[in-house]
């Protein structure tokens, strides 16, 4: 019987291959390697990623070189700083001497200069709209300036004048509306049309060092007192709203500008405070690592970190939650910092010092200025996500912590580490010896405050 079908067709596997896969477009493109992700094929790919985030880490820290520029003009130490609200790089600073700069961040040149008070300049700000700022000094007067510079032939004078009766040590504008807050004796909420406050706060203290506005929720203000306590208010009540005291006085405060309820203040004991102003009781956070008074302080504008100047000549960068900085820095120039701001593009830091000098920092030590080809910003999204996957490793963790500080703030450091322990062994030593719980044991946060009055 004969096979009336064909022949049987045999199956060829062939290979596929799009051109546009591996054939480059160009001589000067790189090669490209097709790759099989599959785990098994790759038994050492963490060990190799384990060494690459070392070494990413190592560099990162070989390549910190914060410090950006130095900005010198001033005749004496400055004492106060304001940044422009609508505009980057344009930055006011006010100095012992009475004097005020418009600096240009851009050109790294001071472009206008105005004496605007006898004796210190204690305060400024800039007016929501950027059209105008305000200063107040120890002349007992509040003035009110043009942003623009004066026309040729034309005399530098101040819009408005307020003569007080009390020398001002804070000011503060509100985000939305004409009405600015100053502190000196008491806190008075101002109407930039009248001469006269149009609300005054007082809780029995002698003064007040500082006051500022909540950026989120606008009625709302906090002060900090001579008497050791931080008072918040509200400017639609007749009386502030509440207090808490510690035990130490708070130099000044600023709020998240992202979460509406949270604060932070920095204290005379060397540590930085951050409050939820509806649970007054105790601290959310005791930021410590400063080894002498905290002045100064500053909140990134995404709300997630902070920056602290101290008067023990160093600049220290907290994350919100965070116990200890990140990052320190200092220069064998820089004497005691008295006033810091970050700046709205969250890329620089800004510190005023006694020596005259206003510096420009980095907020990212490492960060490349300038423009990154497409190639560089992988690789240093590569390696940052390395860096965060190997961060808890003794090696990595060992690299990233370290900082060099100056001998005599690391023998600081060193002793305030020893007194720390003594206090807690001997505080053990009288709860060993004492009557069951008549000595009560207090975390860290609940040492620090002495009560909330509302």
């Amino acid at each position: 019987m004969c096979n009336t079908r064909g022949p049987a067709m045999a199956e060829v596997k062939v290979l596929s291959r799009n051109p546009d896969d591996y054939v480059r477009e160009t001589k000067l493109d790189i090669q490209r390697v097709p790759r099989n992700y599959d785990p098994t094929l790759h038994p050492f790919e963490v060990s190799r990623e384990y060494t690459r985030a070392l070494n990413a880490t190592k560099l990162e820290r070989l390549f910190a070189k914060p410090f950006v520029t130095s900005l010198d003009g001033h005749r004496d130490g400055v004492n106060c700083m304001a940044k422009h609200t609508k505009t980057l790089s344009t930055l006011l600073s006010g100095s012992c001497d009475g004097e005020v700069k418009v600096w240009n961040l851009t050109k790294r040149e001071c472009v206008r200069t105005l004496q605007a008070h006898e004796g210190f300049v204690r305060g400024m700000v800039v007016r929501f709209c950027g059209s105008s700022f305000f200063t107040v000094g120890d002349d007992k007067t509040i003035k009110q300036w043009k942003m623009e510079a004066p026309g040729y032939g034309e005399e530098e004078e101040p819009l408005n004048t307020i003569l007080g009766k009390s020398v001002f040590t804070g000011l503060d504008h509100h985000q939305k509306d004409a009405v600015f807050a100053t502190c000196g004796q008491q806190v008075d909420i101002w109407d930039e049309q009248r001469t006269s406050p149009i609300r005054s706060f007082t809780w029995g203290v002698d003064s007040f060092s500082a006051v500022r506005f909540n950026p989120v929720e606008t009625e709302l203000l906090a002060s900090c007192a001579s008497d050791r306590s931080v008072v918040l208010y509200d400017m639609r009540e007749s009386t502030p709203l509440k207090k808490v005291i510690m035990t130490m006085r708070s130099n000044t405060l600023c709020w998240n500008p992202m979460e509406a309820y949270y604060f932070t203040c920095c204290n005379e004991d060397y540590n930085l405070y951050t409050y939820d102003m509806r649970f007054l009781d105790k601290p959310i956070t005791v930021h410590m690592d400063h080894v002498s008074a905290a002045l100064d302080v500053d909140y990134s504008p995404t709300g997630k970190e902070f920056v602290s100047a101290s008067f023990d000549k160093t600049i220290r960068i907290f994350a919100k939650d965070g116990g200890h900085s990140r990052e320190v820095y200092h220069t064998k120039r820089m004497q005691h910092v008295i006033c810091i701001k970050w700046s709205l593009d969250n890329k620089y830091i800004l510190s005023g010092s006694d020596e005259m000098n206003i510096r420009l920092w980095k907020a990212n030590a490492a960060e490349k200025l300038g423009v990154m080809s497409p190639r560089e910003r992988e690789a240093a999204n590569y390696n940052q996500t390395l860096k965060e996957k190997f961060q808890h490793h003794p090696q990595v963790r060992r690299v990233a912590r370290h900082r060099h500080l100056p001998k005599s703030l690391y023998h600081q450091t060193k002793e305030l580490r020893v007194m720390k322990e003594a206090r807690r062994r001997k505080e053990m030593n009288v709860r060993k010896h004492s009557k069951p719980e008549s000595v009560p044991l207090l975390t860290e946060k609940e040492k620090h405050v002495v009560t909330v009055v509302k």
